[in-house]
């Protein structure tokens, strides 16, 4: 049997793939998070990148983040996907608020 390749996103002009990072289930008070309470992560790691929006003149105006960053993202946004029964996010550049630096 042939093994079965795992899709790959290739984001185009300035999108970007996101995983989500899931909050705390347990707070340093120990008091337990239910799945129902749980916000939509606003949290996630970069693992596309496009290679960036067109200007006026047709140039590429280059993105600001990277694979491997830490992006906050705003809190209803994004194109919501599953592939390989993983969940990711596809964003704009504009709907990222921020990179996390640790």
């Amino acid at each position: 049997m042939a093994k079965k390749e795992s899709a790959r996103l290739e984001p185009l002009n300035d999108r970007v793939v996101v995983t989500p990072v899931q909050q705390e289930q347990v707070l340093e008070s120990g008091l337990v998070i239910p799945d129902t309470a749980k916000e939509k992560p606003q949290q996630g790691e970069v693992i596309a990148v496009g290679p960036g929006r067109r200007d006026d003149t047709g140039e590429r105006v280059p993105i600001d983040i990277a694979v491997g960053d830490r992006i906050l993202y705003k809190k209803y946004t994004g194109q919501d996907i599953k592939i390989d029964r993983q969940d990711l996010i596809v964003l704009q550049e504009s709907e990222i608020l921020a990179k996390v630096i640790v």
